[in-house]
C-alpha cells in the first residue's frame, strides 16, 4: 500500500516537472528566434521597400509630366497647322505638302502659280513649250514670268551669268547647277527645305530634294541672279 502511494506521488511529481519544463522550453525558444536578428532584418527589408516605392513614385510622376508636356506640344502644333491651313490657299497647301513645310512658309504666290502651270510637263531636250521642255528653258520661262528677268538659254551660260554662292546661303529663287552629261548640263530653281523645281529627264517638271544621292553626287554649285529673291506675297 505504502509502495503504491509512493509510486503515485512520484508520478505526480514527474508529470508536474514535465509540464513545467515544456512551457519553459517553449518560452526560451521564442526569444532565441527573435534575438537571432530576424527582427532587424525585417525592419531593414521594409525600409528598402519604402525607399524603392518613393523612387518609383518620383520616376512615375516625372514620366507622366514629360508625357503631358509632349502631348501639349503636339496639340499646339496640330492647332497651329490647322490654323495656317485654314487661312492658306489651295496652291499653298499643295506645294507645302510637296516641300514638306508649313503653308505659311510659302510667300511668293507668283512663283508657285508659274510653277504650277508647268508642273508635270514632260521633258524634251531643246523643248520650250507645254508639249515638252528642257531644264534651262524651264528656268528661263519661270524667271521671265516671275521676276521679269531674261536669262541665257543654256545651263552653262546661266551658270556663268550668276553670282556663285554657298549652299548655306541658298534662298528661294537661287539656281542649282549639276553635271549630268559633262560640265554644267542641268539646272533647277531652289525653293526651300532643300527642295528645288526643275525639268527632269525622268519625271518632267517636278520637285526634288538636292540631297538625294544622285543630285548630291552631281552637284556643281549654286548661283544667284540679281533681283530674283524678292517674294510676291500670297493674297
Amino acid at each position: 500500500m505504502v509502495k503504491q502511494i509512493i509510486t503515485g506521488i512520484a508520478s505526480i511529481v514527474l508529470l508536474g516537472s514535465c509540464s513545467t519544463l515544456k512551457p519553459l522550453n517553449f518560452i526560451n525558444s521564442k526569444p532565441a528566434s527573435v534575438s537571432s536578428g530576424n527582427s532587424d532584418t525585417k525592419v531593414k527589408f521594409l525600409d528598402n521597400i519604402d525607399m524603392q516605392s518613393d523612387a518609383a513614385k518620383t520616376t512615375t510622376k516625372s514620366s507622366v509630366k514629360e508625357t503631358a508636356v509632349k502631348e501639349e506640344k503636339k496639340a499646339e502644333d496640330i492647332l497651329a497647322y490647322r490654323n495656317s491651313t485654314e487661312s492658306a490657299s489651295s496652291l499653298q497647301i499643295k506645294y507645302a505638302a510637296l516641300l514638306n513645310t508649313d503653308p505659311s512658309q510659302l510667300q511668293n504666290q507668283l512663283l508657285f502659280e508659274n510653277i504650277d502651270e508647268w508642273y508635270g510637263t514632260r521633258y524634251r531636250l531643246g523643248g520650250t513649250t507645254k508639249t515638252g521642255i528642257d531644264c534651262s528653258a524651264f528656268v528661263g520661262v519661270i524667271y521671265a514670268g516671275v521676276f521679269g528677268i531674261s536669262l541665257p538659254r543654256t545651263a552653262r551660260d546661266q551658270y556663268n551669268a550668276t553670282k556663285h554662292i554657298s549652299r548655306t546661303e541658298l534662298k528661294e529663287g537661287d539656281l542649282l547647277f549639276f553635271n549630268t552629261r559633262g560640265g554644267v548640263s542641268h539646272v533647277g530653281i531652289y525653293l526651300q527645305n532643300n527642295k528645288f523645281v526643275h525639268a527632269s529627264t525622268a519625271k518632267g517638271v517636278t520637285i526634288s530634294d538636292m540631297f538625294e544621292p544622285y543630285y548630291l553626287q552631281h552637284f556643281i554649285g549654286a548661283g544667284r541672279v540679281k533681283g530674283s529673291t524678292v517674294p510676291v506675297a500670297f493674297r
